[in-house]
């Protein structure tokens, strides 16, 4: 895991700008930092790097790597860069180093672009190869890795983050007000249904795709693998097998690394599973890394201790403490370069911050379970949609009502037949965004729209989960949150292998009597102890606003509703009302948060510069849609 920037152009970027941007990139890579800069004809060529040392910790590994005419920096891991390695040497290829780096690169070499349809791992890197003057980008298939770019007047700008590309520029791009409103009206779930970001002209590369620049300077955009569902014929015991294969050895490739690693620990199944499979299959010494809320509704410690006391592991716990400031939360944002996600993403960044100051490098989390085989509550209503006319389908009905119905708050998901009445239902998406939409000052409106994957309206929704609403947001936020404190994080579940085994899966075996993640939970079986593994309630990792923040506090109080670009957005007398409520339901709770993020990233923006001046870089072209 590190950090990436650079710069393809007509003009040269200076030594400060480079300077500033390694400085901010600190942060990503502590164990070393550099930058090559290249002439090709008319074009100039920047690549900066700051390493954070996961694999080969030898300064032999260190970036920019240069072989021949071609140069790579590189963000995240091939985590089968050792069969590769051995592919490669039968080749009669030779390496100098024991690092993944040089097997990405040595591929390249080999095989060209499509060296990545071999790599089993999450990715953001680019080559610039003074062959073909051609700069390569690519990010890997599930978006794990961040990459953004900004294309201007004179050249294309990527990085990491977005402050690494303001320092490469010299300037911070106008906000995009629309995305914002976005936010706050629709939440986290709306944020990746389009190409733009919280500024304009700031794009990210999509998932599973490569952009080629020469020397027109134009981002030539492919597209170089495609999800898709394809269900095969098999029993529940195949699936079972099929899904256990690679899940453990998807667990067993991500074990591999030189510094010590960490798990987070839910009382969940997703987390619970990936932690007892490093323990009892592969004799990892787990150490779990957890957070404790009082609010019963997200209280998890029994589920926690149930797995901690199974495993005999070394266990750290975090207790949330309700805070009178507002400051941690604004120096989170102002690492983010945007709002907060989600109240989860304000808590996991103390989970970090924890395994850091213990001295771990990695960390694993259970990222993806819910969108590879059903996890959330209006999974349960697809499925019984899916399979309406099945022979069993009175059956599922009867579990659903004996077991999943006491647990679902949702008033639209409390409906059995909520999508064989109306197979476009998706209001429980959006949840109250009609009422939020009245806090803005201007109208805003967006209708809710999907990706259409495959014709499973079951696995179809799920995908949109995995490739457009709920996992691209918690990646970036487990990114940032992790990489603040120089950790990187993997997602066993975010394993392609393992998603096309699971997107063959019928859907018959996904649900089984009120349970969903059935497969999961048989995978597991024998592994993950029995208190975890048979518990139906869907929890999440979460805490209330109200454990977080004392909005009874002075302090807090005025900080949000005092003057602000804040309220040239949203009515401050509506703002005043809301924080007077005595208890918020969830998605008012969600709300407030998000209103409270806009309100300290608009005002940390408001410090920034947004014209260029005449020594800076030219301005955008076009703008995200």
């Amino acid at each position: 895991m590190c950090g990436i920037a650079g710069h393809i152009g007509t003009r040269a970027i200076d030594e400060e700008r480079v300077s500033s941007a390694l400085g901010l990139m600190k942060n990503r890579g502590p164990d070393h930092q550099d930058s090559v800069a290249f002439r090709h004809g008319e074009l100039h060529v920047s690549l900066l790097h700051s390493r954070l040392s996961i694999i080969d910790l030898e300064p032999r590994s260190n970036q920019p790597f240069t072989i021949g005419d071609c140069t790579l920096v590189f963000n995240g891991e091939i985590y089968n860069y050792i069969e590769l390695r051995q592919r490669l040497r039968a080749r009669g290829v030779t390496f100098r180093t024991e690092s993944d780096t040089e097997v990405l690169l040595q591929s390249y070499l080999t095989f060209g672009a499509d060296c990545v349809n071999d790599f089993e791992g999450m990715w953001a890197f680019a080559i610039y190869d003074r062959r073909s003057g051609v700069l390569l980008l690519s990010r890997d298939r599930f978006a794990e890795k961040p990459l953004y770019y900004a294309q201007t007047g004179r050249g294309v700008f990527f990085g990491s983050e977005v402050k690494f590309i303001r320092a490469l520029m010299g300037r911070r791009p106008p906000l995009n007000l629309r995305h914002l409103s976005r936010y706050l009206v629709n939440g986290y779930k709306s944020l990746y249904k389009t190409s733009d970001t919280f500024f304009e002209g700031v794009c990210e590369v999509p998932y599973a795709t490569a952009l080629s620049i020469g020397a027109d300077l134009e981002p030539h955009q492919r597209r170089y693998w495609n999800p898709t569902h394809q269900p095969v014929a098999m029993t529940l015991d195949e699936a079972v097998e099929g899904f256990r294969e690679r899940l453990y050895d998807s667990v067993r490739l991500r074990l591999r690394a030189d510094v010590p690693m960490a798990f987070c620990l839910s009382g969940g199944v997703d987390s619970g599973a990936l932690a007892s499979i490093a323990a009892k299959e592969f004799n990892h010494n787990v150490h779990a890394f957890s957070i404790i809320d009082a609010d019963p509704r997200y209280d998890e410690s029994a589920n926690i201790q149930a797995t901690v006391n199974d495993l005999s592991c070394e266990h750290a716990t975090i207790t949330i403490k309700r805070s009178s400031s507002l400051d941690e939360l604004e120096h989170l944002i102002r690492c983010h370069d945007a709002p907060v996600y989600t109240i989860s993403y304000y808590i996991h960044a103390m989970l970090s911050r924890a395994m850091a100051e213990r001295g771990f490098k990695v960390a694993f989390s259970g990222t993806g379970a819910d969108e590879l085989v059903t996890g959330y509550y209006d999974h349960f209503n697809l499925h019984l949609y899916e399979l309406r006319e099945h022979a069993d389908h009175a059956q599922w009905v009867d579990d659903w009502n004996t077991h999943v119905r006491p647990l679902v708050r949702n008033p639209h998901l409390r409906n059995p037949s909520l999508y064989i009445e109306n197979p476009s239902a998706r209001a429980h998406v959006f949840m109250h965004s009609d009422r939020f939409a009245g806090f803005l000052k201007q109208e805003f409106r967006e209708s809710f729209r999907e990706e259409h994957f495959c014709d499973s309206l079951l696995r179809n929704r799920m995908m949109n989960e995995l490739f457009h609403e709920v996992v691209p947001a918690i990646l970036h936020e487990d990114d940032l949150n992790s990489m603040r404190y120089s950790i990187e994080n993997r997602s066993p579940y975010l394993d392609s292998r393992l998603f096309e085994f699971a997107y063959s899966i019928p859907p018959e075996h996904l649900i089984r009597d009120g349970f969903a993640k059935y497969v999961l939970r048989e995978a597991v079986k024998g592994t993950l102890n029995e208190q975890v593994r048979t518990d139906r309630r869907k929890v999440g990792f979460n805490a209330s606003i109200g454990s977080l923040f004392d909005f009874r506090s002075p302090n807090v109080r005025e900080r949000i509703l005092e003057d602000g670009p804040v309220y040239e957005l949203l009515h401050q007398s509506k703002v005043a009302s809301l924080l007077d409520q005595d208890r918020w339901t969830n998605s008012e709770s969600k709300f407030l948060f998000n209103i409270v993020c806009a309100r300290l990233f608009l005002d940390i923006e408001d410090e920034q510069p947004i014209q260029p001046t005449a020594s800076m870089e030219q301005s955008f072209v076009g703008t995200a849609t």
